[in-house]
């Protein structure tokens, strides 16, 4: 039996649908999918529209991807796929005796993952048919008699070893995060089960609001969309593909907020949010198996703090130092998680910086008066910072791209980093800040412990300069009017001695000047600084 059949049987899906003929849009889906007949000019155009593919697919695609607006079914239909594939489709050629095929749906979170496991709970419960298969229900797992499970987690990659795959339902591919790291688990995840379900010939399906234009979702979007070869990419408007939603009030958000509205109602990637650093250069900048350093001797060390309330943030201390060649070296990275006692981690972090002979710490505006008044009880000064969080990223960007930062090998210090967003904003200011669901606690006081190590490095760099570029002894009157004289009336050749002191004054001026553009090259804020000092 066909899924379009099934979808139209009394004994199955049908008495789940409160009217199935809003889900016209879905079946064409639902056929270029399973490689089934399009018929009709209405759905053909449909089918044009949304994958820009001149020709059906005449058979079951083994990837795809459905990029589709929010409220327009997505969850639901993974749920009527996830049972198809368990219960219509014969597994038993490919599964051994006594092995059990999985039918994964991941989604962003456990509570997410809780609404479709009820979505598939009721399409199974809701036909005698479907609930004889059941043999077993846990929270997790829903066990069927024909050696099949249909198992709904949130996304992690250690949730899939060790298991015949016979399907991967990705639920809002776009916005999952690892709850250790912060990071999209998408590319990895997806790695990771494609050599599986080529031996088993089985099913990757992506379902997803689109976000920004970057990760998995993107990338297949980019590559594939509108090409007969590779996976199938179905990209639909959320009227399009649920046609009970409202128009006028899908405008309305769109108006009030065009980017965001565009994506989530039109299925349109956001042009203003973009990943900010790598993570290549994350992971090229951290030094594998140095976890923490101890304090040296003559050696100038900077705090860096991220506190919070105690209730759902972190607090995060980092310390960071200058080494030898010019490198910023991130020392110690601490991370207190919520709920915690802000009196408590503010007595430990002022420890912490004792220990490195730190009389005084850095942080966010973020209750300065309080943080203030509590590093003082512990013997600690609190400077609020200057910068901003953005102005943090920013100022950390170009120290990570020029090899000058060493990182500690911390998980989630790097998921935290890769998981950064540059959103463009009016006035040419840009706003760096964690994806939805995520947090930068370590990320922050990093950037800002090494923001304020390098701020030392542009300062010794500046005595170096005036130091190699030393002022002449003033000149009395008298010889300045001597000077003055003999280049106005052109009088006596100048002796050597007056040639050698002037061609001696040209070659300081060159070397200053050479010095100048050399370390302006490596830091345009040191002409700003020259000239502040000049003055």
């Amino acid at each position: 039996m066909t899924i379009i059949q099934a979808l139209h049987d009394p004994r199955f899906f049908l008495p789940v649908f409160k009217d199935v003929r809003t889900w016209r849009s879905w079946e064409t889906y639902f056929k270029a999918l399973f490689g089934l007949p399009i018929e009709g000019e209405e759905e053909l155009q449909l089918f044009k529209s949304c994958t820009n593919l001149e020709t059906p697919p005449t058979e079951r695609a083994r990837e795809a991807f459905a990029i589709c607006g929010r409220r327009s079914g997505k969850s639901f239909t993974a749920s009527i796929i996830a049972v198809y594939l368990a219960c219509f489709q014969n597994w038993k050629q490919i599964l051994s005796s006594g092995s059990r095929g999985m039918i994964f749906v991941l989604s962003v979170d456990k509570y997410q993952s809780r609404i479709i496991r009820d979505y598939i709970l009721s399409i199974l419960h809701g036909s005698e048919s479907f609930r004889k298969l059941i043999k077993r229900e846990t929270e997790e797992e829903i066990e069927l008699r024909n050696q099949v499970t249909i198992a709904v987690k949130a996304a992690s990659f250690r949730s899939l070893r060790g298991f015949e795959i016979l399907a991967i339902l990705a639920d809002e591919i776009a916005f999952w995060r690892d709850l250790e790291t912060g990071a999209n688990p998408a590319a990895e995840i997806l790695r990771s089960v494609r050599p599986g379900l080529m031996n088993t010939g089985g099913l990757l399906l992506a379902i997803s609001t689109p976000y920004s234009r970057s990760g998995s979702l993107y990338q297949s979007f980019r590559d594939h969309f509108g090409r007969p070869e590779g996976p199938l990419v179905w990209k639909a408007a959320s009227t399009l593909m649920n046609p009970t939603l409202s128009k006028d009030k899908i405008e309305a958000e769109i108006i009030s907020d065009p980017e965001a509205g565009k994506s989530e109602w039109l299925a349109e990637f956001r042009s203003d949010i973009s990943s900010f650093i790598p993570f290549e250069l994350i992971e090229s900048c951290s030094i594998p198996g140095r976890y923490e350093l101890p304090c040296m001797k003559d050696v100038r060390y900077f705090g860096f703090t991220d506190m919070s309330g105690g209730r759902s943030d972190s607090g995060t201390l980092a310390v960071t130092h200058k080494g030898g060649g010019g490198q910023i070296i991130l020392d110690v990275l601490i991370e207190k998680r919520a709920p915690f006692s802000p009196e408590d981690v503010t007595e430990e972090f002022s420890d912490v910086l004792k220990s490195f002979h730190l009389s005084e710490v850095t942080g966010d505006a973020y209750a300065a008066s309080w943080c203030s008044d509590s590093f003082r009880n512990n013997g600690i000064f609190y400077q609020p910072s200057e910068k901003s969080a953005s102005e943090l990223y920013l100022g950390l960007l170009p120290l990570l791209a020029s090899g000058k930062v060493e990182l500690l090998d911390q998980k989630r210090l790097k998921g935290q980093l890769a998981g950064l967003e540059r959103r463009v904003r009016a006035g040419g200011r840009d706003l760096i800040t964690h994806g939805p669901g995520m947090h930068d606690d370590l990320s922050n006081a990093c950037a800002g412990a090494c923001v304020l190590a390098s701020s030392e490095i542009v300062r010794d760099d500046l005595t170096k300069f005036w130091s190699h570029a030393k002022p002449k002894p003033a000149l009395s009157g008298v010889e300045q009017a001597k000077r003055a004289f003999k280049d106005f009336i052109g009088g006596r050749k100048p002796s050597p001695e007056e040639l050698e002191e002037r061609a001696l004054e040209a070659e300081i001026e060159k070397e200053d000047r050479e010095l100048e553009a050399e370390l302006k090259a490596e830091n345009p804020s040191i002409a700003v600084i020259r000239r502040g000092w000049k003055s």
